[in-house]
């Protein structure tokens, strides 16, 4: 279930506010926690047992770990928390990617290859897993103390709004909302929640949804046989698509949210007029660099680091796991790695370029790179993806395809509102 979808909008959410604005203080929290249940299982209803089944195994982790004084088992504790909830995302959503690399190598060399049952991949689970580790990890630190009740730890895990495509929510960042939100669940906050939901639904279904109906017909051809001009199209109207479906459905997150007295933090910021990647990554999946930033950058040393190959390194890496993180694909690795590039490149000598050329300039050229890059997320073959990039710089603007009034319309819209 999507939050765009009619079940949602016209069953799900009316009937969830209904049982939510009447039911007493004491039994809000399980409304939401059984119509998170109800939410996830609608789409996924096997693999529900899944999250469910970790969230109490962790819950217990943790709070034996919380407990313990001694470092060693702390640490061993922490450790298997982390082991488990990585062990089931490389699972599910890495086991096919491996397994597929695999035997490619091994017929090279002529010998039989592994025999292996595809897995389908339980919903946001790239999300939860996540959120399980920043709650380990944050009680580890003593940024926060755990949870008392499992079931309000199960709430953190499985709320709704954030479940399938994020925002990642920190423990720290959440924690004290779950036991305790009477202070914002305020009318003023429904309404601007509803309103900011309505932004989102209208950014998702009035501009993404159009912008990928013109980069999928597009995808959909031949790049052999493409010109410059509907090449260029395809990929600008990709790189609208994403961002307004992503940020819409933040968007929807946040209002949702909202609406029932829970305060998340923004996760896009006008990434497009950035004037450098490094700006980009503060203002696209805010949420995900955070995490990235606090959970892996700082704990290999960050910015203090004796040397700047081990500075980059260090980048390069954050940015090879981000492209993993989005998917069990060589294109992903490829579009992290391209990203971490430039970031280098930009500590090195890029920024300096960037300030002496000035704002207007450094949007474009950032502008450019970002949509440039795009081409790796969405083409899924990389011998394709650069395939349909040659086609993007041949300069053959035949313009083989006629942009109806419509497209036209929105991908203005879609700029306007972008810039």
């Amino acid at each position: 279930m999507v939050f765009s979808s009619i079940v949602f909008l016209l069953y799900f959410f009316p009937i969830f506010l209904f049982l939510y604005y009447f039911a007493d203080k004491r039994y809000k929290n399980l409304v939401l926690l059984v119509s998170s249940v109800v939410f996830y299982s609608w789409g996924a209803p096997k693999f529900i047992f899944v999250i469910l089944g970790t969230t109490f195994i962790d819950f217990h982790l943790v709070k034996l770990m919380d407990m313990t004084k001694i470092r060693l088992y702390r640490r061993l504790l922490l450790t298997l928390s982390i082991s488990i909830n990585l062990g089931l995302l490389i699972y599910f959503k890495y086991s096919n990617f491996f397994i597929e690399n695999l035997n490619g190598v091994l017929s090279l060399f002529g010998a039989n290859k592994i025999v292996w049952t595809k897995l389908v991949l339980p919903i946001g689970i790239s999300f939860y897993t996540f959120e399980t580790i920043t709650y380990v990890v944050d009680v580890y630190r003593g940024i926060h103390k755990p949870l008392h009740k499992f079931w309000d730890y199960q709430l953190y895990i499985i709320l709704f709004p954030k479940l399938i495509a994020g925002p990642i929510i920190r423990y720290h960042d959440l924690a004290d909302q779950i036991e305790d939100r009477t202070e914002f669940d305020t009318v003023d906050n429904r309404l601007i929640g509803f309103y900011r939901f309505a932004i989102g639904l209208a950014k998702k279904v009035l501009i993404a949804n159009q912008m990928g109906l013109q980069a999928d017909s597009i995808f959909s051809l031949n790049f052999a046989q493409l010109d410059s001009f509907t090449a260029w199209i395809g990929i600008l109207a990709y790189t609208f698509q994403i961002y307004f479906d992503f940020s819409g459905y933040s968007d929807m997150a946040i209002g949702l949210a909202k609406m029932v007295g829970f305060r998340f933090l923004e996760n896009f910021n006008s990434p497009y007029i950035s004037q450098s990647i490094t700006e980009f990554w503060r203002r696209w999946h805010i949420s995900l660099g955070n995490w990235m930033r606090n959970y892996l950058y700082i704990p290999l040393g960050g910015n203090r680091v004796k040397s700047k190959k081990r500075l980059y390194f260090n980048l390069w890496i954050v940015f090879l796991a981000s492209g993993f993180w989005h998917g069990a694909s060589w294109n992903f690795i490829i579009w992290g790695a391209y990203h971490g590039l430039f970031l280098v490149l930009e500590r090195s000598f890029l920024l300096k370029v960037y300030q002496r050329i000035g704002k207007l300039l450094s949007t474009i050229i950032t502008f450019f790179i970002v949509v440039v890059g795009w081409v790796f997320f969405r083409v899924e073959k990389v011998t394709d993806a650069f395939v349909y990039l040659k086609k993007m710089f041949s300069f053959n603007f035949s313009k083989s395809i006629t942009l109806d009034s419509e497209f036209c319309l929105f991908f203005a819209l879609a700029i306007f509102f972008s810039f």
